[in-house]
């Protein structure tokens, strides 16, 4: 992630000449959905699904919180006399937020090196105003920075599948399932490819854990509710038909889920942003994708990335070879097997393999052991 080692991350005098303040904002993006480690898992009878991550179920966090920076800024100018400079980030410019945050008093920087508050937990946006305004701590000096209530507590690091924690507050970016599954261009390494899981955009297990965020309080904001996308002129009964058009406009908001993710009552063809399916994903076409997922955060990953992902879920998705389901996905592996994108062919083989290969009579005897 080259963006990183950009010098002027370093001091904010980099970003403006004259800068005097930052301005902090946090916004809460829990969805009152379950967490990832609170599902039940699919039947083999199912089709198998896929985790997104919280963050990405709605509207791009981006465009939703840049908006409301652009209101404040709107009313300082407006309400202060004062002529001043600033400029407005989400996580697009050369500013460690998550410091920033910590020394506005928003919260502490915690052993998954994310930032927890104490009443909302982590699930947490942040934005910041770099400004030439002289403004005064708002929550006082004596407050800040937030102490560190981690305590004893390695619920996080002992969690993670990759094992992406060398020690605590201490993370290894090339083994965590969020760079694999976004940042990450090219092949996702063999060694890695089974903790990755379910998951095909980004992780929330080490915050899924997190004692914080038992209670965190949750947000019924519309932008931030999983999103649900809605077929036309669909024939649900053959996916591989190319005939689907899903539309992402199309949006129901506050839907009832069952507790494997599922729709509680979906009679129409539909497809939601928690726990979507894995066979939909990975038979996207990239025109479908760009439909599905524009204005949401998932676009980073691109088709390729998503597609890749799923490939890798397929694989671990522990279905019987000869079962109705394991059927399906070994031949839409096999045609995915076969795309002229290299990068997707390779996954695919290796799911496939993976697939054919798994004998569920062998792992109850294991675990009767």
């Amino acid at each position: 992630m080259k963006y990183l080692h950009d010098s002027r991350r370093a001091d904010p005098k980099l970003v403006l000449p004259g800068v005097r303040s930052l301005i902090v904002v946090a916004l809460n993006y829990n969805s009152p959905q379950p967490y990832s480690n609170e599902f039940i898992a699919a039947k083999s009878s199912d089709s198998p699904r896929g985790w997104i991550s919280r963050y990405a179920w709605g509207d791009d966090y981006h465009d939703v919180i840049g908006q409301k920076l652009d209101a404040l800024l709107s009313a300082m100018r407006t309400d202060l006399s004062e002529p001043f400079e600033a400029r407005a980030y989400v996580d697009t410019g050369p500013v460690v937020e998550r410091v920033a945050a910590k020394y506005a008093g928003l919260g502490w920087l915690a052993k998954n090196t994310c930032l927890i508050n104490q009443q909302l937990g982590s699930w947490l946006f942040l934005g910041v105003i770099v400004t030439t305004l002289d403004l005064m701590p708002s929550l006082g000096p004596p407050k800040l920075p937030a102490p560190d209530l981690c305590g004893s507590c390695t619920a996080c690091l002992d969690s993670c599948p990759t094992r992406a924690f060398p020690a605590p507050y201490l993370l290894d970016a090339r083994r965590c399932i969020s760079y694999l599954t976004i940042e990450l261009r090219g092949a996702v390494p063999e060694d890695l490819r089974e903790g990755i899981g379910e998951a095909v955009f980004g992780c929330d297990i080490c915050q899924d854990v997190c004692p914080w965020n038992r209670k965190a309080a949750t947000t019924g904001a519309p932008e931030f509710a999983p999103r649900e996308l809605v077929a036309r002129n669909s024939q649900i009964e053959n996916r591989n038909s190319k005939t689907d058009h899903w539309s992402a406009d199309i949006t129901v908001r506050g839907s009832h889920y069952a507790n494997d993710g599922s729709l509680a009552q979906n009679t129409s063809p539909r497809q939601t942003l928690l726990r979507p399916g894995l066979e939909w994903i990975a038979s996207l076409s990239r025109e479908e994708f760009s439909a599905a997922f524009r204005r949401s955060a998932v676009k980073r990953a691109k088709w390729r990335g998503v597609v890749r992902n799923a490939c890798v879920a397929l694989g671990n998705a522990r279905l019987p070879h000869d079962s109705n389901v394991g059927l399906r996905v070994i031949t839409l592996l096999e045609q995915l097997a076969q795309s002229d994108d290299e990068l997707i062919a390779e996954h695919a083989k290796w799911a496939m393999d993976r697939v054919k290969n798994h004998n569920p009579t062998s792992e109850i005897r294991q675990s009767c052991d």
